[in-house]
């Protein structure tokens, strides 16, 4: 295959053009344009023909791309679980790239088996079943639902797991998996109970700083020995404050620590009395007071949580809520949504469920950010709510471009915007009453690609854009080639015509 920067360039744009057909993202599948394997079968969406061929294709480059697409459906990248090769399975396990935002959750049966996974399953593998197991722990794959059915999975192996979770399961719950007819799981169970053991886990704390101790002190229970060794010694105390564990009469003190940080932690805690909270309403910080007052009681835990996710931080920072896994009531949500207090709307706007006139309540919210963390959440958030999000908040743009609610269409007033990546959205709005001509020479590579592959440029300035190697890269990704004139490119490049299908190549590497 012939290598320029023309050619190059071409590959690439054929590679990422939305309207190219099977046949055509078939043949970038040889091995000669290896280069874009990673854009083809990882960066796009895919027909359903080039995604049969991926699944088989001998090559684990191909594969591995495939099985970190965020843009095909779980289920089919779900077909890797049991792909020979191990880095294979462990991508598909750690998760879509770019990871930003929501994760799709992967099928409940190809969870089950990558957590039940043994090594035995895959002779040579240089990744241990464990190894790839932890990768899909942390990579926002599992629901919570998912999570919330282990206690009474039948698989035992599952149980097991399940006791992990020991801090968020029912006192029911506990006590069937302590006594499972499955020695493991029993095991597992009597491990996991000691997190609630006070002078089990006095006698596991680490005196040094470290992750353990300080998970220790923020969740698990707490002698009152340990605890009154924290206040000797003032170490530690914000974490005290608020583990819903430690006694009653430690809180009772940190209520009136001289660190009003320490107090604004007790203030937030759900279990808090009337008599303490009122006297927090008054102290003498205003932070203090304001958590006090924020949060009326009775309170739930949840609700603390959801709290804390929104709470002191920019929508920016928010963004997308993880799934909780002990979530709030509706109820209270819609509740909050009504809240004179701004910080109360964005919790509200980090919940999916919350009804259609709610939505479009929160989304002429004075306050921007409860309108933008309602674009990052709601399904039904307006378009117009999400382009303004787009505009405001640049962290948050990889994954508002996931969306299909961020309006692709009606731009033209932004192809001036003095940001970038804005004039780059508007360039690709295939809906412009003129082409983006002059788009073309944006001082912004982005822009210019954008521009080059807006369908409504003239056929005549695409051919010529494709001879430009500044261009030739979004020229060849505009939508509006069609596949004859694709193929043409693709032999252009040296790639070999073959059939328009998978190519024969020996063995798996």
């Amino acid at each position: 295959m012939t290598s320029s920067p023309l050619a190059d360039a071409w590959l690439r744009g054929v590679a990422a053009n939305p309207g190219a057909p099977a046949g055509v993202l078939l043949r970038l599948l040889d091995p000669a344009a290896h280069a874009v394997w990673a854009v083809l079968c990882g960066e796009r969406a895919l027909p359903a023909a080039v995604i049969e061929a991926v699944v088989a294709h001998p090559s684990r480059e191909v594969r591995q791309a495939f099985a970190r697409n965020r843009f095909v459906a779980p289920e089919q990248r779900g077909r890797m679980v049991d792909d020979p090769d191990a880095l294979v399975r462990v991508r598909l396990a750690s998760g879509p790239r770019p990871r930003f935002g929501a994760v799709e959750a992967l099928p409940d049966d190809v969870l089950e088996v990558l957590l039940t996974a043994r090594d035995g399953d895959h002779p040579g593998a240089f990744l241990t079943a464990d190894e790839i197991a932890a990768e899909l722990a942390f990579s926002q794959q599992i629901p919570q639902s998912f999570r919330r059915g282990l206690p009474g999975h039948p698989n035992p192996r599952l149980r097991a797991q399940a006791a992990s979770l020991w801090l968020a399961l029912t006192d029911a719950q506990r006590e069937a998996l302590l006594a499972d007819a499955v020695p493991a799981v029993a095991e597992a169970a009597r491990r996991n109970s000691r997190v609630l053991d006070p002078l089990a886990m006095e006698a596991d704390l680490p005196d040094q700083e470290c992750h353990s101790r300080n998970l220790i002190l923020i969740n698990y229970a707490v002698s009152p020995a340990m605890a009154q060794r924290c206040l000797a010694e003032r170490r530690d105390l914000r974490s005290l404050a608020g583990n819903r564990h430690t006694p009653a009469e430690i809180v009772a003190r940190l209520a009136r620590d001289p660190d009003p940080q320490v107090r604004e932690r007790v203030a937030s805690r759900a279990d808090v009395g009337p008599a303490l909270l009122a006297e927090l309403a008054q102290d003498p910080d205003s932070a203090v007071r304001a958590r006090a007052l924020l949060h009326p009681l009775p309170r739930t835990w949840a609700q603390r949580s959801a709290i804390d996710r929104v709470i002191g931080l920019s929508a920016e920072c928010v963004g997308p809520a993880p799934e909780m896994f002990v979530e709030p009531e509706t109820s209270w949500y819609e509740a909050c949504a009504g809240s004179p207090e701004a910080v109360l709307r964005r919790v509200a706007a980090t919940c999916p469920r919350l009804p259609e006139g709610l939505v479009h309540r929160l989304a002429r919210d004075p306050d921007p950010d409860v309108r933008h963390i309602l674009a990052y959440n709601h399904p039904l958030a307006p378009p117009a709510t999400v382009l303004d999000a787009f505009i405001a908040t640049p962290r948050q743009r990889p994954y508002l471009l996931t969306l299909p609610r961020l309006p692709r269409t009606g731009l033209a007033d932004l192809l001036d915007h003095e940001d970038a990546e804005v004039r780059a959205l508007a360039a690709a709005d295939s809906g412009l009453a003129r082409p983006p001509v002059h788009r073309l020479a944006d001082p912004d590579p982005r822009v210019r690609r954008a521009a080059a592959a807006n369908p409504r440029l003239p056929r005549g300035l695409v051919e010529s854009l494709l001879a430009d190697p500044g261009l030739a890269e979004g020229a060849a990704a505009n939508p509006a080639l069609s596949a004859e004139r694709l193929h043409a490119l693709l032999d252009r490049s040296g790639l070999p015509a073959g059939p328009r299908s998978l190519p024969s190549v020996a063995g798996p590497r």
